[in-house]
């Protein structure tokens, strides 16, 4: 198992586990809370009493350092289960709400979070703003917060608003998109204003992983104003991540087959949601796949079913009083 190369400093402290119990699948970024150098901070968790680490820091100019190797696990997350698996990174931060971070240290992190999953094999990165899929690691999802674990605040609003925006840029490195030679262009999220809505053409907030249908002709690099506009077709996408508040608020990615290349940034009124009916209880559901929440497999005797409960992505299914199975609601279609 190895370290970053892009660490331009190392100072392992004692205060880990070694080794790690659990193979490298998950990223939980926190905030240092102080405008510190990579440096500051590892030599702070080398001599603190404190029993607190992290993998890696972000300094405020872009510096990277090492303090705990990723073989081993850090005490970073008030969750010894969670920091097993996680790759554990302080990011320089202000002190006061949102807690902010400087340009180089958002570029940093999106290099080094890039790089710690292609060396880990982590393929992809999939962020919830629910907590119950974080820290159960529900469809996917491989990013937490310090938060899930413990009363606080980290990572400060200024990343935690930010982390779908941080999962679509990392993994749109991953799948090897570029802007011409190779070159990613990001725009760290500097003292623009963001303007603009969240919301799509016929109002109201969408949510990652809805499918709508893209009217527009270009994407951009950047959720900001100073993302860069690319030529794309309109068709059918679906959201990968919300950056509210800003120009370009939605990232969306083309699904197969339905005419869109979109792949990026783009503005709110270039997209609406498709018209699915909801998955009601008391409504009726048409089986799809006939697989069970839990992963196993059911016969689908009925041509339609009764739906019981409805908790999130679970849907429990059933003729009359009587259940069938729970599926995921992706696996059916109201009727």
């Amino acid at each position: 198992m190895s370290n970053s190369p892009l660490a331009t400093y190392t100072r392992i402290t004692k205060n880990k586990t070694s080794p790690r119990n659990h193979a490298i699948d998950t990223i939980t970024i926190h905030c240092i809370v102080g405008q510190w150098t990579a440096k500051q901070g590892c030599d702070y968790f080398a001599t603190t009493d404190r029993q607190y680490s992290a993998n890696y820091v972000v300094g405020k100019d872009g510096s990277i350092g090492l303090s705990v190797d990723e073989k081993d696990r850090s005490w970073c997350s008030s969750n010894g289960t969670n920091d097993n698996r996680a790759i554990t990174i302080e990011v320089a931060s202000d002190t006061t709400h949102p807690y902010a971070v400087t340009a180089k240290a958002y570029a940093a992190l999106l290099d080094l979070v890039t790089d710690i999953c292609k060396r880990n094999g982590i393929k992809k990165l999939v962020w919830s703003t629910n907590k119950n899929d974080r820290v159960n690691h529900r469809n996917g999802c491989n990013m937490t917060v310090h938060r899930d674990f413990a009363n606080k605040a980290c990572p400060g609003e200024y990343l935690y608003s930010r982390h779908g925006e941080i999962a679509a840029e990392v993994n749109r490195r991953l799948q090897g998109a570029s802007n011409g030679g190779g070159v990613v262009v990001v725009t760290p999220p500097t003292a623009e204003k963001p303007t603009g809505g969240t919301t799509g053409a016929t109002g109201g907030l969408l949510s990652v992983g809805t499918e709508v249908d893209f009217v527009g002709n270009r994407h951009y690099t950047s959720s900001y104003a100073t993302g860069k506009a690319k030529i794309c077709k309109a068709g059918r996408a679906k959201i990968t991540a919300v950056s509210p508040g800003n120009p370009h608020p939605y990232h969306c990615v083309a699904v197969s087959g339905k005419g869109s290349t979109v792949y990026g940034w783009v503005d709110s009124g270039d997209i609406s949601p498709v018209s699915v009916k909801a998955i009601v209880k008391g409504g009726k559901v048409k089986v799809l796949k006939p697989v069970t929440y839990a992963g196993g497999s059911f016969k689908a005797y009925y041509d339609t079913y009764d739906v019981l409960q409805v908790d999130n992505d679970r849907v429990v299914i059933g003729i009359g009083k009587t259940v069938t199975a729970a599926v995921h609601k992706n696996n059916l279609q109201a009727v």
